[in-house]
């Protein structure tokens, strides 16, 4: 059936990877059985979780995705994967509010003393998820700055009493290191990435491997 065909790259794809199970030697044996049938100029069968599984996984090509972004796909590859993307929001607002005020959408958070916010100009529009109401965090310089209450569509509020320097108009970065955002939200470090909206003025930084 394949005669006549000059068949440049065979590929298969790893569907548990990122787990150790013995779904991945099956596929690895099945593809190299198929591999032995099919004459192909190279073989291709590792995505960014296959690539930690070792050199018996990766002939020819290797195709990672997840970790060209910053992604974390195996404990193997902690330390090895830099953050790639990052998200910033501006401080719309800055305002103290007192014990027993509440917060966001339900009053899902209550303050027990008096606190200083800063409201920024992120939501779940942007791809920012209420996944991370009273869970996610704000990184300033080495300080984080913890989000409380829900996030709504175009705002989310972070806590700054430790932070006295920050002033409307500023920029802050989100903890959106994928595997810290994912554990913050219990979202896949892959929802994260692909959740992202068009909202976000998009700025390409070169010069970052090395």
């Amino acid at each position: 059936m394949l005669d006549g065909l000059a068949i440049e790259t065979l590929m298969s794809h790893l569907a548990c990877a990122d787990e150790d199970v013995d779904t991945n030697r099956r596929q690895l044996d099945a593809f190299r059985a198929v591999a032995a049938a099919v004459p192909a100029r190279r073989l291709s069968l590792a995505n960014s979780a296959g690539i930690c599984l070792g050199a018996d996984y990766a002939f020819d090509l290797t195709r990672p995705g997840l970790a060209l972004y910053g992604g974390i796909p195996r404990p193997e590859a902690e330390g090895q994967i830099r953050q790639v993307v990052r998200i910033e929001a501006q401080i719309v607002q800055r305002r103290r509010i007192g014990a027993g005020d509440a917060v966001g959408y339900n009053a899902t958070f209550t303050a027990g003393e008096g606190m200083e916010l800063a409201i920024l100009n992120l939501g779940y529009a942007d791809g920012y998820l209420r996944a991370f109401s009273s869970r996610g965090r704000a990184r300033i310089g080495d300080a984080f700055a913890p989000v409380v209450g829900r996030v709504s569509m175009d705002l989310t509020a972070i806590a700054v009493d430790a932070l006295p320097e920050l002033r409307e108009g500023d920029w802050v970065e989100l903890d959106f290191s994928l595997p810290s955002a994912a554990a913050q939200s219990g979202l896949s470090q892959y929802e994260l990435l692909t959740m992202l909206g068009s909202r976000y003025e998009r700025a390409w930084v070169e010069g970052l491997i090395g």
